[in-house]
């Protein structure tokens, strides 16, 4: 019984390593200030008769500390690139300048920073609920066990003490990723 444990546990860690990695990608995308290719990545370009990520038309880079410069491709896509990065919802006002996009990355305001803060909390908080839901799968799959007689009641405690164990190291993950993106994005 101790395997199926340890499957049951592993299938688990597996499930919350994903959420703590989706964490990091939203917080790759939160601006704190200083250029980065991960701030482009959410931004999605109306092309092709559909929407594609902005990495599919074009490369990113940066060339200076606060600019971030986008290479497109399809030379008709450069109004495209433009239009959706100013309308990502990032505070971005990129300029054309041939088939590059150039994107300068402005000094967050004070305002600006809390916001960012306030929006690191909720994506913190969506991952928290992520690890909660792996949880609770857990136990019903616990449960489920105990119901079909494969396992007894103490071994129920232990699986359910050990799936608590995983959720309470995961939550403090989570919340140490947290307070180091509030830190980065407050750093002036």
């Amino acid at each position: 019984m101790a395997a199926d444990q340890k499957t049951l546990l592993e299938d688990l860690t597996r499930r919350m390593d994903g959420a703590l990695e989706s964490l990091r990608r939203d917080f790759a995308g939160l601006r704190s200030g200083r250029a980065s290719p991960a701030l482009l990545e959410p931004v999605r370009v109306e092309a092709y008769g559909g929407e594609v990520p902005l990495t599919q038309v074009g490369s990113i880079a940066v060339p200076e500390a606060r600019m971030l410069t986008v290479q497109v491709w399809d030379r008709s896509l450069v109004g495209a690139v433009e239009r959706a990065i100013r309308d990502g919802g990032l505070g971005l006002n990129p300029a054309a300048d041939g088939q590059t996009v150039r994107v300068p990355i402005p000094q967050l305001t004070a305002e600006r920073r809390s916001e960012l803060a306030r929006t690191a909390g909720k994506y913190s908080e969506n991952a928290k609920i992520a690890v909660r839901g792996v949880r609770r799968d857990g136990m019903d799959q616990t449960k489920l066990h105990e119901k079909k007689t494969e396992i007894s009641q103490d071994d129920v405690k232990v699986w359910s003490e050990a799936i608590q164990k995983l959720t309470d190291q995961y939550v403090k993950r989570i919340d140490e990723m947290l307070a180091d993106k509030e830190r980065e994005i407050k750093q002036v």
